[in-house]
C-alpha cells in the first residue's frame, strides 16, 4: 500500500468534473484506490462518493492505492490533483 498527501489546488475544489476525472483515472489501474479527507475514506470508483468528500480549494487529501500497480496509480492521481484538474 502506498499513500500520497496532496492539496486541492483548483479554486472550485472536487466538483463533478474533477471527481469524474479521478474516477476515470483510477479505473485505468488494477489497484484499488481511495481518497481520504479528514476521517472519511471513499473508494475512487464512484464520482458521487468523491464529491461527498466536499473537498474545497486548499483541502488536504490522502491518495491511497493498493495492488499490482499501486505506485503508478498513486502517482497518477497525485499528479492530476496537483495539476488542478487542468482548471488553471
Amino acid at each position: 500500500m502506498v499513500e500520497r498527501t496532496v492539496c486541492v489546488r483548483n479554486l472550485a475544489g472536487l466538483h463533478a468534473r474533477p471527481a469524474s476525472m479521478l474516477a476515470e483515472l483510477a479505473g485505468k489501474f488494477r489497484s484499488r484506490v481511495w481518497i481520504i479527507k479528514d476521517d472519511r475514506q471513499v473508494e475512487c470508483d464512484s464520482v458521487l462518493s468523491i464529491m461527498q468528500l466536499a473537498a474545497v480549494c486548499n483541502s488536504t487529501l490522502i491518495v491511497r492505492a493498493e495492488g499490482d500497480d499501486e505506485e503508478e496509480a498513486a502517482n497518477a492521481l497525485e499528479q492530476c490533483i496537483t495539476d488542478g484538474f487542468d482548471e488553471y
